[in-house]
C-alpha cells in the first residue's frame, strides 16, 4: 500500500514504523473474515482493512473525527487478523500508533475521559485490592452488571504458597488484579511448579505489565510500568540476590505475557533500557511453554488416574493463540497428563469479548461476543471450562453455568 506521510509524522519513530506496516498491507481483505467486530457489525470500517485505511488517512494529514476514534475504539486488539494475514501485517502495533495519534487530536467527552482515567489508575492502584474485597463482602447486594465484575471470595487454599527451595527458579508476575480477584491462579502455579522441582519467586516491586495504560492510550504511563518491572526483576535476572538467578520469567496471564514479550520492541528507542528490555522479553515464557518440561516430572505425582481422560472445554485466549502465536500446547501436554482438552468445534479462533478493559468500555459488543463464545463451547461435553487469561476467565464466568478456571488450577487439584 503506497503511503505519503504528513510532515509531522514522516521522520518520527511512530511514523517510520507505521509506514513500514502500511506498505506491507496489500488490502486483500482476508482479515475481515476473522475480525469479530466486523462479523457483528458488518461495517468495513469496523474491520482491520477499514481501520488501516482510516489510520493511513490520518497519518497522511487528514483530520480525524469522533467517528474515526470510535472505529478504532471498537477494535478488540485480538490480533486474529495477524494470524490470518498472508502478508504479515503487524496490525496490533499499527492500531496502537493510530490510537495514540487520534487520541492527541480528538478530545473525548468528559465521561469517557473519567472512565478511562478510573480504569488505568484504579486497576493498577494499591487500593484495588481493598476495594475488591469490600465489593466481595457486599456482592449479593450489587446490581447484576457490577456483580458480574466481582468474583466470589477465594478459599483459604488459594493463598497456600509452597516454601521449599529448589535449585531451579523462575520469576512469576502476580499481575495487578489477579492477586485479589483470583489468587488461586498464582498459588496453583507455584504449587504445580514446586511439584516439578521449580521454585517460584516474586519481585515485590513489580506491578502491572503496562498493558492497561498502553491500551488506554497512556503510552508514557505504559512505558513507565515496563521500566519499573525491569528494575524490579533485574537483580534476579542477573543473580544479584541471595535467591540466585532465575531461568525464566513466567506469565500465567497470557495478556501480560504478550505485553512483556514485546518489552524489547516497546523500549527499543530508550538507550537506558533497550538492552535490558530485550533480555527480559527473551526470558519471558507463558506458563504453557513450560509444560513439555513439566509433564515427565508431574506424571508420577498425579492423583489416581481415571479409566477415561478428564474432559475439559478450552477457550484459548487471543493473546495466547494470536498475540504469542502459541497453539495446541495446552491441549497436547494436558492430554499426556490424563486430560482430554477440547476447543469449541466452531469459532475457537474468535475473541470472547473480554480484551482487557473492553468489556467496560464496549459492553454491548463484549457481551455479544461472550455469549457467542459460550454458545460455541456448549457442545463440548465437560464439567469445566478452562482458559489461560484472567480476563477471559472472569468474562466467561459472568454468564456461564459451568465453572471457568485457569487450566493450571485443574492440574494443581489433580496432584497428590
Amino acid at each position: 500500500m503506497q503511503t505519503h506521510l504528513a510532515p509531522e509524522f514522516k521522520d518520527t519513530p511512530d511514523g517510520r514504523a507505521a509506514e513500514a506496516i502500511l506498505r506491507s498491507c496489500v488490502h486483500c481483505g482476508f482479515c475481515t473474515a476473522t475480525c469479530p467486530t466486523y462479523q457483528l457489525l458488518g461495517d468495513e470500517l469496523d474491520g482491520p482493512r477499514g481501520r488501516i485505511y482510516l489510520m493511513k488517512q490520518v497519518l497522511e494529514g487528514a483530520e480525524p473525527t469522533r467517528a474515526t476514534q470510535l472505529h478504532l475504539d471498537r477494535c478488540l486488539t485480538c490480533r486474529n487478523c495477524e494470524s490470518t494475514c498472508p502478508s504479515g501485517v503487524r496490525y496490533g502495533e499499527l492500531v496502537d500508533i493510530g490510537r495514540r495519534v487520534v487520541e492527541a487530536k480528538v478530545e473525548r467527552p468528559a465521561g469517557e475521559r473519567a472512565t478511562r482515567w478510573l480504569l488505568k489508575e484504579g486497576l493498577t492502584s494499591p487500593l484495588f485490592g481493598p476495594a475488591m474485597k469490600l465489593g466481595q463482602l457486599v456482592r449479593p447486594l450489587l446490581p447484576a452488571a457490577l456483580k458480574a465484575k466481582v468474583p466470589e471470595r477465594a478459599g483459604a487454599d488459594a493463598h497456600r504458597w509452597p516454601t521449599r527451595p529448589h535449585p531451579r527458579k523462575v520469576l512469576l508476575l502476580l499481575g495487578c488484579v489477579q492477586p485479589t480477584m483470583m489468587p488461586n491462579i498464582n498459588s496453583a502455579t507455584a504449587r504445580v511448579l514446586d511439584a516439578a522441582g521449580i521454585q517460584t519467586l516474586v519481585a515485590d516491586d513489580a506491578g502491572c505489565c503496562g498493558a492497561i495504560r498502553t491500551h488506554l492510550n497512556d503510552h508514557e504511563g505504559g512505558l513507565a510500568d515496563m521500566r519499573r518491572n525491569i528494575d524490579a526483576w533485574w537483580p534476579l535476572v542477573e543473580g544479584l540476590t541471595e535467591a540466585g538467578r532465575v531461568e525464566a520469567i513466567v506469565m500465567n496471564a497470557s495478556g501480560c505475557g504478550v505485553t512483556v514479550k514485546e518489552y524489547g520492541h516497546a523500549l527499543a528507542h530508550d538507550p537506558d533500557y533497550a538492552a535490558k528490555a530485550r533480555r527480559i522479553s527473551a526470558l519471558t515464557k507463558d506458563l504453557s511453554e513450560l509444560l513439555p518440561d513439566l509433564v515427565p516430572a508431574l506424571l508420577p505425582k498425579l492423583a489416581a488416574r481415571r479409566s477415561e481422560p478428564v474432559p475439559l472445554a478450552y477457550h484459548p485466549p487471543c493473546t495466547l493463540q494470536h498475540g504469542q502465536q502459541l497453539r495446541g500446547g495446552v491441549e497436547t501436554h494436558l492430554a499426556a497428563l490424563g486430560f482430554h482438552v477440547q476447543t469449541a468445534p466452531v469459532d475457537s479462533h474468535l475473541c470472547c469479548g473480554s480484551a482487557g478493559t473492553y468489556s467496560v468500555l464496549q459492553p454491548e459488543l463484549s457481551m455479544q461476543l461472550r455469549d457467542r463464545k459460550l454458545k460455541a463451547l456448549a457442545p463440548v461435553v465437560a464439567d469445566t471450562i478452562v482458559s489461560a487469561n484472567i480476563g477471559c476467565i472472569q468474562h466467561l464466568q459472568s454468564a456461564s453455568t459451568r465453572p471457568v478456571k485457569h487450566w493450571v488450577e485443574i492440574l494443581d487439584a489433580a496432584l497428590i
